[in-house]
């Protein structure tokens, strides 16, 4: 009588284990989470100074052009958290344009993404300091896996945070 609930606990035990296993395989290394939400806009100007005079979010990265013109910005909503700011244009449609996710080492996040059939670039230095590749889910959203140099502003940044 005794070996049946043994039994059972055994292989309920060694089921959870074998899942927990799996489920963890499945995992990308490294994931520290999402690290920022990026939007196109046709008004820079009136957004930059949403981001940082309403909701408070200071400025931590802007990269201009030869004109002066702004290019990108990153604006801090947490430690780990950026909204990235870009002039919408031509070919840079008004809206959301992608999001990020911090990773600890790239170049394995990519190997794996390759694993499972993705199409994956070599990871390249972007203009926010980052190393990064990016991919596309089923729907087209734009996916940036970035790892943060120590030297990146992103990184500083949140290394910063108070």
């Amino acid at each position: 009588m005794l070996r049946t609930p043994l039994t059972f606990t055994l292989g309920l035990m060694v089921g959870l284990a074998v899942h927990t296993g799996v489920a963890q395989e499945r995992r990308l290394p490294g994931v520290n989470g999402i690290n920022h939400l990026a939007f196109a806009t046709p008004r820079y100007a009136e957004m930059a100074q949403f981001y940082t005079q309403t909701l408070g979010f200071p400025e931590v990265l802007s990269r201009r052009d030869e004109a002066g013109r702004p290019t990108l910005t990153y604006f801090q909503a947490s430690r780990s958290t950026f909204i990235e700011l870009m002039p919408a244009g031509d070919n840079r449609p008004a809206g959301f344009t992608h999001f990020g996710v911090h990773v600890e080492d790239v170049a394995a996040v990519a190997a794996r993404l390759r694993e499972r059939g993705l199409q994956v670039g070599t990871p390249r230095t972007i203009g926010s300091g980052s190393l990064t590749v990016s991919i596309t889910d089923p729907d087209g959203n734009r996916l940036e896996v970035s790892e943060l140099p120590p030297d990146s502003p992103v990184r500083k940044a949140m290394d910063g945070w108070k």
